[in-house]
Formats: structure tokens, C-alpha cells, sequence
């Protein structure tokens, strides 16, 4: 495998929602993340993400010195050069474009880069992994899929059921994105992403950014830094490791009333079981233990090369395609 040449340099990791602080920022560059998919919203309307998007642009302006808006590959570099982390916007809901299509360009003209046509649930583009039937890419979605692709805005098929995400990677005319799940025959859980859906992936040039939430992990909290990259082995012979890389998922400071709304928004009136963040691995509790990640994989035996694509030269490769330089 020819080694990255920007290998040492770029830490990436796919998908965050912590809850935002200028420590966290600090801890950000401390643990030499170069850019960071931050989730913006769940559950909430265009109005309501269109005021999560001004208090990031505070975030911007009162920690211009940490991070920076990524709207393009060529943030990256300009994060690279003046020693701040990227941050890029992300949905983990189609919520906020409501019924209306032509709020996709608005969004991403506000700086959303990244979209999942699913959360857990139906949704008005696709099925969520939690639903009895997954009835596919919708009507709607085909359209979504369609101006997403126009637009570059990164589809992500974290959140998808198995049909919904074989047909969406199957109908964008751009490679996609599973931000943040693992192999699902290595933690049985729905969740998590089959074989043939990660064949598909790969087949398409996607990438896959596995995720170090516990409850995507072979064995949850407990789960060893071995076993992580044990895992990531696995992955690796079907997405190769330039196709793979890291999407914590890491939540770091949320209170536990925001898995609440994670989980059930304002769709029931019913709650579901106790909801609560479980422990952190003992080896990922914050930005500042990324750079760990790569003596897992060490030990399950990925080179030099294969290391730095997991540990980001596979997200910095794929968001160059994805969201060139407009410079």
C-alpha cells in the first residue's frame, strides 16, 4: 500500500456531539485533531437548527483562535496552517428541512455539510434501523439524495436500515458516508452495519468511521483497546483501511436528558427505558485520548500507513473528493 503522504499530520474524527466548550476546543488541539464532524441537531425544525447555527457561529468567534467553519477540503489545510481544528456541520436528522426541498441548499449555504436521510425512525426520505419494516429510500429521498449530490453535501447512512442504506449508496451519483458505526457480526446490534452493506460501501467508495460509543463496541465499556483494534481489522479486509477511519460519537459532557431527546425527541409521549450515557472505554474519554486510538491498532497489526488512514488520511482523502477546494 502506498503510504499517505500527509500521514502524520491529519487526525480526523467523524462525527462528535459533546457539549461545546472552549475546554473542549483545548482539548481538541491538544489531542492534535485537525478537523471534527460536529453534529448540529437531532430532532429539530429549520428554525430551531437555524438558531443552533448562530450559537456556532459565536463558538466561531469566541474561540477563533481554536477552531474555525470547514465549508471545504481547503479549511483543513488553512486549520493545519494556523494550528486550529476544522469543524464541520453535520444533521443527524433530515427534521430540519422539513417538507420542503429546496431547504437542503439553504442549510447547506448556512454551512451544513454533512445529512443523514435517517435518524432511528421513518423519516420523510428513508427508514431508521429502529422500524419492524424498512420500506426503502422514499420519494422524497430520491429527490433529497438527487440535490445533495448537486450541492456536495455528504449524505450519511449512520442511522439507516439495511434496504433504505443499500439503495441510497446504490441511487447518489457521490460516494457516502457511515460516519460512526462498527461491524455488526462483532456487537449484535442493530445499529451497526452488515456485510453486504459495508461490500456496497466499499464498491462505491465510501468509508465507513468506526465508532467508539459503547454500545457499538464488541463489549461495551469494557471493551479493551486489543479488541477495538481487533475490530477494526475486521473492517479493514472488507473497506481496505483507506477507507476507514474514526467517528467516536463521542458525547463528551452531554447531561443524560440528552439521550432522552436523542432517542425520542418529541415523536411519543411514552418514555422508553432509562435513559442514560453509559461509561466511556477506558482509553476514549475525551479528545485528548484520540491519539491513543492508533496503539489498537498497532496491535491487530496495521502498519505506518494504515494507521495514519485510519487515523484520519482516509477522511482527509475522501472530504478532498467530496468537498474540494473552492480556492
Amino acid at each position: 500500500m502506498t503510504a499517505a503522504s500527509d500521514a502524520p499530520q491529519v487526525r480526523i474524527d467523524g462525527l462528535q456531539y459533546c457539549n461545546w466548550s472552549r475546554e473542549i476546543f483545548r482539548e481538541m488541539r491538544q489531542g492534535g485533531l485537525t478537523a471534527v464532524h460536529a453534529t448540529v441537531g437531532y430532532h429539530e425544525g429549520f428554525r430551531e437548527t437555524v438558531r443552533h447555527l448562530v450559537d456556532w457561529r459565536t463558538r466561531f468567534r469566541d474561540n477563533e483562535d481554536l477552531i474555525l467553519l470547514a465549508r471545504d477540503s481547503g479549511d483543513i489545510e488553512r486549520a493545519r496552517a494556523t494550528n486550529r481544528t476544522a469543524i464541520f456541520l453535520g444533521l443527524q436528522n433530515p427534521m430540519p428541512i422539513e417538507d420542503d426541498i429546496g431547504l437542503i441548499e439553504m442549510l447547506f449555504d448556512l454551512g451544513i455539510r454533512f445529512m443523514q436521510l435517517t435518524y432511528n425512525n421513518q423519516s420523510l426520505l428513508g427508514c431508521g434501523w429502529m422500524e419492524k419494516e424498512d420500506s426503502g429510500v422514499t420519494r422524497m429521498g430520491r429527490e433529497a439524495i438527487a440535490e445533495m449530490n448537486r450541492l456536495g453535501m455528504i449524505i450519511d447512512l449512520s442511522h439507516a436500515g439495511e434496504r433504505t442504506a443499500l439503495e441510497a449508496i446504490s441511487l447518489s451519483q457521490r460516494p457516502v458516508v457511515i460516519s460512526h458505526a462498527n461491524p455488526r457480526w462483532l456487537c449484535d446490534s442493530n445499529r451497526n452495519v452488515s456485510r453486504t452493506v459495508l461490500q456496497a460501501l466499499r464498491q462505491q467508495q465510501g468509508l465507513l468511521g468506526l465508532s467508539l460509543y459503547p454500545l457499538h463496541l464488541p463489549n461495551g465499556s469494557d471493551t479493551t483497546l486489543r479488541q477495538f483494534g481487533e475490530m477494526a481489522a475486521e473492517a479493514a479486509q472488507i473497506m481496505g483501511a483507506e477507507h476507514l477511519g474514526i467517528g467516536s460519537d463521542l458525547c463528551q459532557g452531554q447531561p443524560d436528558s440528552v439521550v432522552r431527546w436523542m432517542r425520542e425527541g418529541r415523536w411519543t409521549r411514552q418514555a422508553q427505558a432509562a435513559a442514560s450515557f453509559p461509561p466511556q472505554p477506558s482509553w476514549f474519554g475525551s479528545n485528548l485520548d484520540f491519539p491513543k486510538v492508533s496503539e489498537g491498532l498497532r496491535s491487530a497489526g496495521f502498519g505506518e500507513a494504515e494507521t495514519s488512514f485510519v487515523l484520519g488520511a482516509a477522511w482527509h482523502r475522501f472530504i478532498t473528493v467530496s468537498l474540494p477546494s473552492a480556492v
